[in-house]
């Protein structure tokens, strides 16, 4: 299966939308061109601005879906830029929600590995503007997916997506949100070399109504 990066997004600037004594959110990103180098942390030019939430080896990329991000558009009737998320990777032709967890994808000489799905937040809120949007982007459940880097190297736009490896457990970043499939995040939990917050967030999954 292939896709494609259709941007690549970095910080454009800390904007100030203060929630727990944080004064500025790193959420407002948007496209650059060219060859963006990806490290274990994240791409360059890049940060989190409230790294107990955000960030770290198991959230260093964020991708959002363009099939995804058109439904908000034309649900909301505003344009949805990339990087409107404060996603790193706009990206199309791939599940992205619905990547099966441990996915792993090549985008050229960088390798990136699904690991959780985003949680809507205050910050989030405030930043897109609309009412009830925590309620509203829980709901529907189109939430994105935080990737590992598994080896470093670059990432620009129009390359290609390939999903080379697909683990037979099955539970997408979907499940892993809403807490469906318990039989996949039993088996999920099951490996022992599982992400940290993988695991964290498949055991508290376990625990959600159906």
């Amino acid at each position: 299966m292939t896709g494609r990066v259709e941007a690549v997004c970095v910080v454009h600037a800390d904007v100030p939308l203060g929630r727990r004594g944080v004064v500025s959110s790193a959420i407002d990103k948007r496209p650059v061109d060219g060859p963006v180098d990806v490290h274990e942390l994240g791409l360059a030019g890049d940060h989190s601005s409230d790294t107990k939430f955000h960030g770290g080896v198991d959230q260093a990329v964020y991708a959002y879906d363009e099939a995804e991000a058109q439904q908000w558009a034309s649900e909301l009737g505003r344009d949805i830029p990339s990087g409107w998320f404060g996603e790193n990777l706009r990206t199309s032709g791939v599940p992205v929600t619905d990547a099966v967890v441990g996915s792993l994808w090549r985008v050229g000489d960088l390798a990136l590995e699904v690991t959780i799905a985003r949680t809507p937040c205050g910050t989030f809120a405030r930043w897109v503007g609309e009412s009830g949007w925590v309620k509203r982007f829980t709901e529907r459940g189109d939430v994105g997916a935080y990737l590992r880097v598994v080896e470093p190297g670059t990432v620009e736009r129009g390359a290609t997506i390939l999903v080379e490896h697909v683990p037979a457990h099955g539970v997408t970043v979907r499940d892993l949100f809403r807490g469906t499939n318990k039989s996949g995040l039993t088996r999920l939990l099951e490996d022992p070399k599982l992400p940290v917050k993988v695991a964290r967030d498949a055991r508290a999954a376990l625990k959600k109504p159906v």
